[in-house]
């Protein structure tokens, strides 16, 4: 109890200390909406499930952070409890926010949290299941509510900017474990062994935004780590749900907001129990507590924006009678039936496959950190590299944009298995992805860098 009263004065001095000129030139904005569908719908996320979810464990939330430069530029993040979102979508709603409040398409990201107990939407993870017509019904009416939703959250956020003062720090959290190198059961034995191979990305990064006053408006953090501790029928943000909760639970006056880093090979484990939901929750909520004791750096107000799609090549291309037989042997009863039918139906609407994909790479400068957004289910190998490659502080956000597929490195794309190749089934991806993909999308996020 002293410890926690001493780091409280502690933070109140902080706080009361004058902020110099450039601190104080930022303006925020913070907003939140509630996403929890109505039931029963089908969740996204695992391709055992069999029925839509029958129960909540947890609300689902939808929440933006606006920003305003000392020269009057502004970006809006809009943070998402949902295991992904498609182009379309994306572009929707990055639409509906630059016709209203004028915010550029390279000053918007939209990052999920990929909490595999979120559900479905429109033109997500298209062959995993097959839904009839009463679940297609309910999918397609939480869509189009979800981008009135994420339009009006955003807009909510800008309207309400006000002087800030922004800061960050980094800390650090354990329970992400490489799953392509570890064995589930045998982690628990492992960790305690401190045997637990494999890269992995324990970096926390924090941004803090205070009020000119001093009060702390939002918290924003981000960990490489798949929300995956539960399995069932219950709506859930996961452990970020929980981490988010827990960390306003003790900061009440401060929204939190969730971004998922390059953790498309992390897993938080062990899984599968509330229990260890909540420990994982509080574990990271912990991470920002100790944040919070400082020290953390000012960001001086000044803020740059890039966005980009590079066309990003796949493999070679599966043949029509390949597809054609594939479909008539396996149906649309299976997951690679399904994946036929879907990538017939490209063929039939647009007389071929595509060979590329349009990738999306975004970059944001806030002072002296560079924070990128990359698309997709990104391994860990990515955040490794660009960080240890960029000069400045980096935060590498994974899940960002456009969840269209995994996106490997090299050196997992050549080890193949579900991350290296075979996740393209039920994100209904034409063929793996070319061996040249690593390279393509560092040299994209360098060139945005450097601009």
């Amino acid at each position: 109890m002293f410890g926690r009263s001493l780091a409280a004065c502690c933070l109140a001095s902080l706080l009361a200390l004058p902020a110099r000129a450039d601190e104080a030139a930022w303006k925020a904005g913070v907003a939140r909406v509630d996403i929890t569908p109505e039931l029963p719908i089908w969740l996204a996320g695992y391709g055992a499930r069999n029925r839509p979810a029958d129960g909540v464990l947890d609300a689902l939330s939808a929440k933006s952070l606006a920003l305003e430069d000392a020269q009057g530029n502004r970006a809006v993040l809009v943070t998402v409890d949902l295991a992904g979102i498609s182009r379309e979508l994306t572009a929707e709603v990055c639409r509906r926010i630059e016709t209203r409040h004028g915010v550029p398409r390279s000053a918007v990201a939209i990052c999920t949290s990929h909490t595999h107990s979120g559900p479905s939407l429109r033109g997500f993870l298209q062959p995993l299941f097959a839904f009839d017509a009463d679940q297609q019904r309910r999918i397609d009416a939480y869509t189009d509510k979800l981008l009135d939703d994420l339009a009006d959250v955003a807009g909510t956020a800008v309207a309400s900017l006000a002087p800030a003062r922004l800061s960050h720090a980094q800390g650090k959290a354990t329970f992400a474990v490489n799953r392509r190198n570890n064995v589930e059961k045998e982690v628990p034995q492992l960790r305690s062994a401190q045997a637990l191979v494999g890269p992995v990305d324990h970096d926390l990064p924090v941004l803090l935004v205070h009020g000119a006053e001093g009060s702390l408006r939002a918290i924003v953090a981000g960990y490489a780590c798949h929300a995956t501790v539960m399995d069932g029928y219950r709506v859930s943000g996961d452990w970020p749900g929980a981490a988010q909760n827990e960390i306003e639970r003790r900061h009440p006056e401060a929204v939190a907001l969730f971004w998922a880093g390059c953790g498309a090979d992390q897993n938080p484990l062990p899984r599968r129990t509330t229990e260890l939901l909540n420990q994982y929750g509080q574990e990271f909520a912990d991470e920002v507590d100790a944040v919070l004791r400082g020290p953390f750096a000012p960001l001086r107000a000044e803020l740059q924006t890039r966005y980009r799609e590079i066309p990003l090549p796949f493999g070679p291309l599966p043949a029509r009678a390949d597809l054609e037989a594939q479909f008539a042997k396996q149906t649309a009863a299976t997951r690679e039936g399904r994946w036929a039918k879907h990538l017939l139906d490209i063929w039939d609407r647009k007389g071929a496959l595509p060979s590329d994909y349009p990738y999306p790479v975004q970059a944001w400068r806030l002072g002296d950190v560079t924070w990128l957004f990359l698309g997709g289910e990104v391994v860990v190998d990515y955040s490794l590299r660009l960080k240890a490659e960029l000069a400045a502080t980096a935060w590498i956000a994974s899940y960002a944009n456009d969840v269209m597929g995994y996106i490997p490195s090299r050196r997992v794309l050549a080890e193949g298995g579900y991350e290296g190749g075979l996740a393209r089934f039920p994100f209904g991806l034409p063929a793996p992805w070319d061996p040249r993909v690593e390279e393509l999308i560092v040299a994209a996020v360098r060139d945005l860098a450097a601009r």
